[in-house]
């Protein structure tokens, strides 16, 4: 038996030597815990916001969706009085 398994089987001994009432207490606990929720919320929008911005540089790069662009700059600035 190697050091890993021996480790893993003293890890199971302690567990199971554990009542079951004070294991899943533990268990509960680090559930509820919200600990960085709130970072990795803000991560998530900040990877969605660069795939975003990415993806309408792409779009920007096309002649076609730059000329009509340009055309509705170009109507909008227009005074027709």
């Amino acid at each position: 038996m190697n050091a890993t398994q021996q480790s893993a089987n003293v890890d199971l001994a302690l567990i199971a030597d554990e009542a079951p009432a004070s294991l899943l207490e533990r268990l509960r606990r680090r559930l509820s815990d919200d600990t960085g929720a709130a970072t990795a919320e803000y991560a998530i929008a900040t990877m969605a916001s660069v795939a975003f911005a990415g993806l309408l540089v792409v779009i920007m790069q096309s002649d076609e969706v730059r000329s009509m662009l340009e055309e509705l700059v170009r109507q909008a600035l227009t005074y027709n009085g």
